[in-house]
């Protein structure tokens, strides 16, 4: 793993403090994200890591060979580049706190089984011009559907996913459809629904729910901007640099110290207590990235809000992954490639609601990063994900630490079939991992979900994240992926909690982060 994707674990001072003006629960992106503006600000700010590494599903780790960085969850981090955290730069994290990223284009390919491919650039001509060689009037459409995007549905997108409200009436009723009708509607051409449905599943969310209408142009529009965007170093360089500010800014990350109890004195959050029997009190506040179905638990007196988004949580849909260390790069000459049609990505969805896998054709994102950061592996050699989605429980009974195996050899059959340098030659070591392992990797991880799940309201509304970064404790703030506005590497969560807890404090934001 190159240095700069491995964060420092603890620190003397961390490991003996007793207090801190907040204490962060999780270091995950979003904890890590809270803290550094929290700490940017003036407070002394303490985060407490369940796991031996920070980084929650943004870490970097050796999980195939020596000399081999694997992003063991998130790979790209595309809609981070837009939040003003890295958008304006707001904490220098870029400019002073050595985070790089490369933008490479293409931004995804989709080889198709008929042996042409699709080619996302970073360019809204270019693309358009790719998406003309199957259909003129489709790519009318898709430069209107971009156009529209640019034309005021990224900026209320922008205030949605900032807390505020989007004050724009055509954005609501977009995002209140679903992206599998809005592409219906809007493109005619098989092939060019494939690649919208599949640009559109890149949340892990099913694109056929309400509320996923807005997906088709925000994810798209991303790639169009930002391409693959890709951390040199692995991903675990995002919280690294943001350990680097919150330790210069005196603050601290405590790794192995997971914390199984919130004090709470006169309906005010006060101190938490590890599971190894600290008390480490908490002057101002409280802030937890752990997940809602979970926070419940470290309470002695639930309030109704926590009681209400605990009883709403689902894990919505779980992942199944496969690394491996190969000796060279696939032959996409891209980052990213994608597989799957419209129509086999809903039949793996069916199944997957079923019980059961589907590979005929599924949607399957693979990742080759060395091919832009060869950093990641010896000289020469290049590392390789693959990633989707699968049941969390087996109907047919199996186990799946025995039955993931043969479901990896058939999802790398499919990418195989379709894309050189991956025969059996090849492969140098290969790490399978169902949805039991993807949770067992990260406490947060539950049912297998590394996208925070989703929640599910009385009256059947979908929430990807949970609305309200306060709670009914005084001193209690919520921040992570299940968090609005839900999972994937955006920090938005991170940052509006940040904001949450400053404004309770008195404090101004404004002097950390712009009022976007």
């Amino acid at each position: 793993m190159t240095s700069s994707a491995k964060p420092s674990r603890s620190s003397s001072t961390s490991s003996t403090a007793t207090e801190a003006d907040v204490v962060v629960i999780g270091a995950g992106h979003n904890g890590l994200v809270s803290a550094a503006y929290l700490a940017e600000a003036g407070l002394r700010v303490l985060v407490l890591e369940a796991g031996h590494l920070p980084g929650g599903n943004t870490v970097t780790e050796e999980l195939t060979l020596p000399g081999f960085a694997h992003d063991s969850c998130s790979s790209a981090h595309v809609l981070i580049q837009s939040n003003p955290l890295l958008a304006d730069d707001e904490l220098g994290l870029l400019s002073r706190w050595g985070l790089r990223y490369v933008h490479p284009d293409p931004a995804v390919v989709l080889p198709r089984a008929d042996g042409q491919t699709i080619v996302v650039h970073r360019d809204l001509d270019s693309t358009a011009n790719e998406i003309g060689k199957w259909s003129d009037a489709d790519a009318s459409a898709f430069r209107e559907l971009i156009g529209e995007w640019n034309g005021g549905l990224a900026a209320a997108h922008g205030r949605w996913s900032s807390g505020f409200p989007a004050d724009h009436d055509g954005y609501e009723k977009l995002r209140a459809r679903s992206a599998w009708d809005v592409i219906h509607e809007r493109f005619g051409h098989p092939a060019v629904r494939d690649l919208m449905v599949w640009l559109s599943f890149a949340t892990i969310q099913d694109p056929r729910r309400p509320g996923t209408g807005v997906l088709p142009s925000s994810i798209t529009a991303g790639r169009l901007r930002f391409g693959w965007s890709t951390p040199i170093g692995g991903s675990g360089a995002l919280p690294a640099a943001l350990i680097r500010l919150l330790e210069a800014r005196g603050g601290a990350v405590l790794c192995d110290a997971a914390v199984e109890r919130i004090e709470t004195r006169a309906g005010r959050a006060v101190a938490v207590h590890t599971a190894d029997g600290r008390r480490i009190a908490a002057r101002r506040a409280v802030l937890s990235s752990a997940n809602l179905a979970r926070l419940p638990q470290m309470l002695e007196a639930v309030p109704d809000d926590l009681a209400a988004a605990n009883a709403a949580w689902r894990p919505g849909l779980s992942v199944f992954a496969v690394h491996a260390a190969l000796t060279g790069n696939l032959t996409t000459r891209s980052a990213a490639a994608g597989l799957g049609s419209t129509e086999g990505i809903a039949r793996q969805l069916d199944a997957f609601y079923r019980g059961e896998t589907d590979a005929t054709d599924p949607w399957l994102l693979v990742v080759n990063q060395t091919v832009v950061d060869p950093s990641r592996a010896p000289a020469g050699a290049g590392t390789f994900k693959i990633l989707t989605v699968a049941p969390w429980d087996r109907a047919d009974g199996n186990d799946w630490a025995e039955a993931k195996h043969g479901y990896a050899e058939q999802i790398v059959q499919r990418v195989r079939e379709r894309i050189g340098g991956l025969e059996p030659d090849d492969i140098l070591a290969m790490r399978t991992e169902s949805p039991r392992d993807v949770a067992a990797h990260n406490t947060h991880n539950l049912g297998g979900s590394c996208h925070g799940g989703e929640f599910v309201l009385p009256d059947g509304q979908w929430l990807a994240g949970w609305p309200s970064y306060a709670t009914g404790i005084d001193g209690l703030f919520l921040t992570g992926s299940t968090s609005h506005p839900g999972g994937s590497v955006s920090g938005r969560p991170g940052r509006n909690a940040a904001r949450a807890v400053l404004t309770a404090l008195g404090m101004d934001p404004a002097e950390v982060m712009s009022s976007r």
